[in-house]
């Protein structure tokens, strides 16, 4: 049986900032600063992984994660990546998406085959944000993301409440039955308020509303998944194969949210996915906080798991691409194209790393 020896590892943090805030209910983001995890073998070969740690979104906190990363990467340089792949599984429950980082890096070194190439193109349709607040702002932005070709967009709820109804109605009617909504409240709403907005909602071209309602909440999402006129989908919640099971036995719950960084790389994710569908659930797939690693990661799996569009967006909202040849991006889908290997730009990453430790040089 051949052995894969880690002979070196890198562990940094990057700061890339927006070309558009991205409003969440709990924090606007100005920039994304994920840790990424590159592992080398002993001939020239290496697997990146990306953990992004968006403060406020659970447990895990940025530092955390990189300490994490920091003492389990000491110890793995010079053991077989399976050995180390398994010691970090472990750690999923407390340290979810430092360890899936660290997993999913493994796995690319090691030539997963959901990283492969296609043999014909792919194209998957993308979601977009809707930024704008006032009609003013809401119908020129609603017309320049048709004309670019994408048909599913996004819509933060979680403020305040009447604002959230009357805005959410505004975006309704500047689509005109165009495209499809899906509509996130983050966690924010109370149970009470949760009710409120759902019960409120007209449900043409609606396809979903996520999380609602705190994350260990669960008897408050399923309050409001009683009363929506569409589909619950939970999200932060959901980490593993136990979570998609109880979701899938709440009234009113019709989707699950799932990303890469939760679940402890590729095979593990396209498992979950895989459940949710056995279950009568519909997965929905993607972090719309990923850089152009995690995204691209998560296309390659979407590619046989899923059929709707896709969240994994995050790779267009930074001013620079961390790819030497960018993923591309046409008419609302990403591309993923026969012989396609990306490739970190090594210059791109030395303007935008802010620390930088380094294991086995």
């Amino acid at each position: 049986m051949f052995t894969m020896i880690i002979r070196q590892i890198r562990l940094l943090r990057i700061h890339l900032p927006l070309l558009t805030p991205y409003r969440l209910s709990y924090r606007t983001v100005e920039a994304f600063e994920p840790m990424l995890i590159e592992v080398c073998d002993g001939n020239g070969h290496s697997g990146w992984g990306e953990g992004h740690i968006s403060p406020g979104s659970g447990n895990e906190t940025p530092e955390q994660g990189w300490k994490f990363c920091s003492d389990a990467m000491a110890v793995a340089v010079g053991q077989d990546v399976a050995t180390v792949k398994s010691s970090l599984t472990d750690a999923l429950e407390t340290n979810p998406v430092a360890a899936s980082a660290m997993i999913s890096a493994l796995e690319m070194l090691g030539g997963d085959p959901l990283l492969q190439p296609p043999a014909e193109e792919t194209r998957l349709s993308l979601l977009t944000p809707v930024n704008g607040l006032t009609p003013k702002e809401i119908e020129p932005e609603i017309e320049n993301r048709l004309a670019e070709g994408y048909r599913t967009f996004k819509i933060k709820v979680g403020k305040i409440l009447n604002d959230d109804i009357e805005r959410v109605r505004t975006i309704q009617r500047a689509l005109a039955g165009r495209a499809t909504m899906r509509i996130d409240a983050n966690r924010a709403y109370s149970e009470e308020d949760g009710c409120r907005f759902a019960a409120a909602l007209h449900p043409e071209n609606i396809e979903l509303f996520e999380q609602p309602c705190a994350a260990e909440d669960w008897d408050a999402n399923a309050a409001v998944a009683v009363v929506s006129p569409v589909p619950l989908m939970l999200d932060e919640p959901i980490c593993s194969i136990l979570d998609i099971e109880r979701a899938a036995s709440i009234k009113g719950v019709g989707l699950c949210k799932l990303k890469l960084k939760r679940f402890g790389g590729l095979s593990r994710l396209k498992q979950a996915l895989d459940r949710t569908r056995e279950l009568g659930m519909i997965p929905v797939l993607g972090d719309g906080l990923g850089t152009e690693l995690s995204c691209w990661m998560e296309a390659c799996v979407a590619r046989t798991t899923i059929d709707n569009a896709g969240e994994f967006n995050g790779f267009l909202k930074p001013k620079t691409r961390l790819f030497s040849e960018p993923l591309e991006f046409a008419n609302g889908y990403v591309l993923l194209k026969p012989g396609y290997h990306p490739r970190i730009d090594e210059a791109t990453l030395a303007r935008h790393t802010m620390a930088e430790e380094c294991f086995g040089f």
